[in-house]
This record gives structure tokens, C-alpha cells and sequence, in this order.
């Protein structure tokens, strides 16, 4: 038994470390997409931008969001394990995203 609450604590830290990868990386990617190699070149582009930094927006708070629930309920942290994951999902559809617009701006270079 205390080798499957070890696995499980194992397991939510192992979902931290990822959080805390993917936040760095998608500060990076905000730098990269505010950089003068990005800027959009016509509208949907434009609109692009702007729903991209939404996204980072958004991700940011959920972020915060969950690292706080995560330092109140130290004890309870197997039941934000549901939203860890969908957070990762988040991150994985935000890079997708990031990817596409990287590609739409760079095909007018």
C-alpha cells in the first residue's frame, strides 16, 4: 500500500515537472512571437497574434491557478491530478497553434 501512495506522489511530482517545463517553454515561445521576426504581415495573421497572446494569457492563469491550489491542499494533491493533465493538453494544443503561426509568417519571408 505505501508503495502505491509513493507511485501516486511520484506520478503528480513527475506532472509538476512537466508543468513547470512547459511554462518555460512557452515563455520562451512569447519572447520569440513578440520578436521582430514574427510580426504578422496581413490581417489573419494579425488575428492570429492576438488569439495566440490570449492563449498565453489564459495559460498563464491556469498556471498560477493550479500552483496555488497545489500549495494549499498539499496533502490532496491527487485530486488536481485530472487538472494537470488537462492542462498539459493545453499546452500540447497551444504549441500546435504557436507552430501554425510560426509557419504562416515565416511563408512571407
Amino acid at each position: 500500500m505505501a508503495s502505491l501512495t509513493k507511485n501516486s506522489k511520484d506520478s503528480i511530482q513527475d506532472l509538476l515537472v512537466r508543468m513547470e517545463r512547459n511554462n518555460n517553454i512557452i515563455q520562451r515561445l512569447t519572447k520569440k512571437i513578440n520578436s521582430y521576426t514574427c510580426e504578422p504581415r496581413d490581417y489573419t495573421c494579425f488575428e492570429k497574434l492576438y488569439e495566440l497572446k490570449q492563449s498565453f494569457k489564459t495559460y498563464a492563469g491556469q498556471q498560477k491557478r493550479i500552483m496555488d491550489l497545489i500549495k494549499q491542499k498539499r496533502g490532496e494533491a491527487k485530486g488536481l491530478k485530472a487538472d494537470i493533465q488537462m492542462h498539459l493538453e493545453r499546452f500540447k494544443k497551444l504549441e500546435q497553434d504557436i507552430a501554425a503561426y510560426l509557419l504562416a509568417t515565416d511563408q512571407y519571408s
